[in-house]
């Protein structure tokens, strides 16, 4: 009985081991580098062999050697912001269907919560999936940044704040001017936030970050170090308040965002609609305008992408179409060589934008030789979209902060709240990185300007993107206009907007429906299948009683009572909805898949994401319901260990039911059984 092939695996409670998945990735990278030592204990473990891995890395690791000065960021308390990162969760996101709008069937999310806690616990589910990030976080002026006191307690810092349980002298509180540590604290609750964002992100992801002038330069260093230099994208000016702000000396207009990419080589955006758009040339194809074949990035050059650094060969002598010149990609007689130009600033040669096999497929068709007023000859690209790249500098008055707080006005009836930003600003960034199907995530959502870009941008261009907003339930001022028109947070705020929002487009659809139902069959226009609702998913301690394993000199009355929880673990008021959540969540799956209710060998059992997950939640197991269970080929099942009531037995025999079903079978069909 003690085999371990005869046990089912024990559910793991806690959100991704950020550290045990980086050891993972340095495991495959450089497999002669991990070894066996002997622990405290005298248990052997996997460790890294650090001689090795400098040995692995070559020159790049004498910059460290011996404390040498280098180059880089460093500021009190960085230290621990790796320890809180590398910190797994324990909390859980408990569903509320009452302030929720088409629970059961929508994929939008909004979580109430400390967003560090909701990004912890997102890891699994949400690793490497979210296509666009937009937050404007708080700017540091010293009176809006809510930072936990102790990092070290978050989850228990973050409940006696939402008044989930007594207050213990565990708070939330400002961050004012005059303290010692005013940047410290700001770049500390910032960079851990933006670290496990980061793993979020998809490989072509990008990330918006709103700022202005108090914490620009400190965001950027941070930016570099997470993201990395390679991976700045730009930095866009926004005409926040176009009447001026006088600060005594300067009247500041302005406000920044940062963009940043999780990997460049991967990242595409698309182009902005210009309904002035004028095109110079046309052909049989129709109209376009030219743009240069060289990537404009010095990053990349023959360095760093030699595939694509080779050179084209143009006939001077063999004028097409009027203005351009035949090229090929083998040489010939009298033909010129040409190469990408040499960057004129940093002297750096640059690259094509495309291999060798894609210009060849082009040649003399999309791509032409062309020859400048200067008399020098370049490769050229025909462009034929309608768009353009968006702008560093974002002035119009579409996307001041005046437009934003009158949008708010406009759905609440008065100024609820403070500098929300204008949804124009967020759909342009919508428009610019994330299309049709792909998930965006604010985790900094205030009013959820956001969420509201987002419906609107489906609705304009019949998108299915889905919102994922994150807003700690801080309170508002009680001389508020917020607080005295019934809302109590910033949480309350943030989702009656997004259903007044939802309201208000279901009302324009059933205008445009009707109008549809009296034309004739071809003339009416097809409305989108939108996406018109949100999850509510509130933070809290989980729903299991959980071993406390981290003292090692417990007393004996402690130690009884651990061992009285770890008989009846889960929590006397968690329904049994806040434990298939938390289950679904913790064994990777997203909290948006589809729940089904059915019966299996007289058994209630939930199918999730079209039967790829079962969890039984019932108090008592039979050999029946894991027959039935091993028939129906989930890839996960999850069941109570105590519904086994002792039986070892019966579990021996479960585990030996899967095992014999998942021989045969390749990984990825196997059986994971699993008890909690």
């Amino acid at each position: 009985m003690g085999d371990k092939f005869n046990t089912p695996d024990k559910m793991d409670l806690q959100s991704m081991d950020i550290s045990a998945e980086n050891r993972t990735k340095l495991k495959q990278l450089f497999p002669s580098v991990v070894t066996e030592t002997k622990n405290e204990k005298g248990d052997l473990i996997e460790s890294i062999d650090f001689e090795k891995l400098k040995a692995e890395l070559g020159a790049f690791t004498g910059i460290f050697e011996g404390r040498r000065e280098r180059y880089g960021m460093d500021w009190p308390g960085k230290k621990d912001c790796m320890k809180l990162i590398q910190q797994p969760s324990i909390g859980t996101l408990k569903p509320c269907w009452e302030e929720s709008v088409n629970f059961d069937a929508t994929e939008n999310l909004f979580f109430e919560g400390d967003n560090l806690e909701v990004l912890k616990l997102l890891q699994k589910s949400y690793y490497g999936k979210v296509k666009m990030m937009y937050i404007d976080p708080p700017y540091n002026t010293g009176k809006e940044f809510i930072y936990p006191d102790d990092y070290s307690e978050s989850l228990e810092t973050y409940r006696a704040y939402a008044g989930l349980v007594d207050d213990e002298g565990k708070k939330f509180s400002t961050n004012t001017p005059n303290e010692g540590r005013f940047h410290t604290k700001w770049m500390n609750m910032m960079y851990p936030r933006l670290y496990l964002a980061r793993n979020l992100l998809s490989e072509d992801g990008v990330i918006f970050i709103s700022i202005d002038d108090n914490e620009v330069s400190n965001l950027r260093k941070l930016c570099d170090e997470i993201f990395g230099e390679d991976n700045f994208v730009g930095l866009l000016i926004i005409n926040s308040s176009p009447s001026a702000i006088d600060y005594g000396h300067v009247a500041k207009m302005h406000d920044y965002v940062l963009f940043y990419s999780k990997n460049l080589a991967e990242t595409s955006t698309t182009q902005l609609i210009d309904e002035k758009k004028e095109f110079k040339y046309t052909d049989e194809i129709g109209s376009f305008n030219l743009y240069p074949l060289y990537n404009g990035n010095v990053a990349f050059n023959p360095k760093t992408r030699p595939n694509l650094f080779y050179p084209f060969y143009l006939n001077p002598n063999n004028i097409i179409e009027k203005y351009f010149y035949e090229i090929d990609l083998e040489p010939h007689d009298d033909w010129v060589k040409v190469f990408p130009v040499i960057s004129r600033k940093d002297e750096i040669q640059r690259v094509w934008r495309w291999g060798k096999d894609k210009s060849r497929t082009e040649l003399n068709k999309e791509i032409v030789g062309y020859k400048t007023e200067d008399g020098e000859f370049r490769i050229v690209q025909k462009t034929r979209l309608t768009g353009k790249v968006i702008r560093s500098l974002q002035i119009d008055k579409d996307i001041s902060s005046r437009r934003g707080t009158g949008e708010v006005e406009n759905i609440f009836g008065s100024k609820i709240f403070q500098f929300p930003k204008p949804i124009e600003l967020i759909k342009r960034f919508i428009s610019v990185s994330a299309q049709e199907n792909e998930i965006i995530l604010d985790f900094f959502s205030g009013s959820c300007t956001t969420a509201h870009a987002v419906l609107d941008q489906n609705k304009q261009d019949g998108g299915n993107r889905k919102f994922i907003m994150v807003q700690l339930p801080e309170p508002c001022d009680e001389n508020s206009e917020a607080f005295k028109a019934g809302y109590k947070t910033i949480a309350d705020i943030g989702k009656e907007r997004i259903r007044r929002v939802i309201k208000k487009i279901e009302e324009e659809q059933a205008i445009k429906a009707k109008e549809n139902a009296g034309k004739l069959p071809g003339m009416a226009k097809e409305l989108p299948k939108l996406d018109l609702g949100f999850k509510v998913f509130k933070l809290d301690k989980s729903n299991f009683k959980l071993w406390d394993g981290a003292d090692p000199n417990i007393s004996e009355d402690k130690l009884a009572k651990q061992l009285e929880l770890h008989i009846d673990h889960i929590h006397s008021k968690a329904s049994q909805e806040d434990v298939l959540y938390e289950l679904l969540l913790k064994a990777g799956f997203k909290p948006t898949e589809k729940v089904k209710k059915k019966k299996l060998a007289g058994k209630t059992v939930f199918f999730i994401a079209d039967g790829a997950l079962l969890i039984c939640l019932e108090n008592d197991i039979t050999r029946e319901l894991i027959d039935a269970v091993a028939e129906a080929e989930p890839i996960q099942f999850i069941c109570l260990d105590r519904a086994f009531k002792g039986n070892d037995q019966l579990k021996v025999n479960a585990v030996q039911t899967f095992e014999a079903r998942n021989q045969g079978h390749d990984k990825a069909q196997q059986i994971v059984f699993r008890t909690v």
